[in-house]
């Protein structure tokens, strides 16, 4: 089942066109449009420090979002573009497009991790490096998975988790073609150590 969507809430703006804009730009607000869906595009504004404290958070154009705006029903989007102020390097406009339940696209899935406890690799000392807490997916729009499950039973140390070795959920692929990896279970610290001092004695013997 997916995860929550966010909701992005948003006011109709009215007028289009560059006064319009500039109307809403002074009012504290960055104007933007919804376009896509088979429906006319809708003017909207978001107010500044909002759409600020998204993009500043990541991942603003590849978060779904439901998108309310009063007056007109919920509908999911995502950011195709936002234009920034060549100086300040701040929002200026932002463009969305509306997504059918049936549409694809790119989203950042969470990775979660079980049965760590019980990894013989876990339970000699050894570490789990996670590598990508998130996995990028090509999923459906009407049905987000809210995760990635990892399974870590019966690793052990040195054993390497890559994407392939994943169950992906139902109808979700992975936007990079290569067998990428997600995490493995390294050597403690101090193991590392004593192997290292054992291989350096070893040469100064041979040496």
């Amino acid at each position: 089942m997916a995860g929550e969507i966010p909701d992005l809430e948003a006011t109709e703006r009215a007028g289009t066109g560059k006064g319009a804009a500039r109307a809403a730009r002074r009012e504290g607000l960055v104007p933007g449009i919804v376009f896509g869906g088979d429906k006319e595009p809708l003017a909207i504004n978001i107010p500044f420090n909002v759409l600020l404290k998204k993009l500043k958070a990541g991942r603003f154009k590849s978060t779904l979002f439901n998108l309310k705006v009063e007056g007109h029903e919920d509908v999911r989007v995502i950011c195709r573009d936002v234009q920034r102020d060549v100086v300040k390097d701040l929002p200026t406009h932002f463009d969305l497009m509306r997504l059918r339940r049936t549409s694809k696209v790119n989203l950042f899935i969470p990775v979660e991790f079980i049965n760590e406890e019980t990894a013989p690799g876990i339970k000699k000392g050894g570490v789990l490096t996670v590598v990508r807490p998130e996995v990028e997916l090509v999923v459906t729009a009407g049905d987000i998975p809210e995760k990635v499950v990892v399974d870590l039973a019966g690793l052990n140390i040195g054993d390497i988790v890559h994407i392939n070795d994943v169950t992906l959920p139902e109808g979700a692929k992975a936007t990079i073609d290569r067998n990428f990896v997600i995490a493995n279970i390294s050597a403690p610290s101090g193991l590392v150590a004593s192997e290292n001092a054992a291989d350096d004695e070893a040469e100064a013997e041979e040496a």
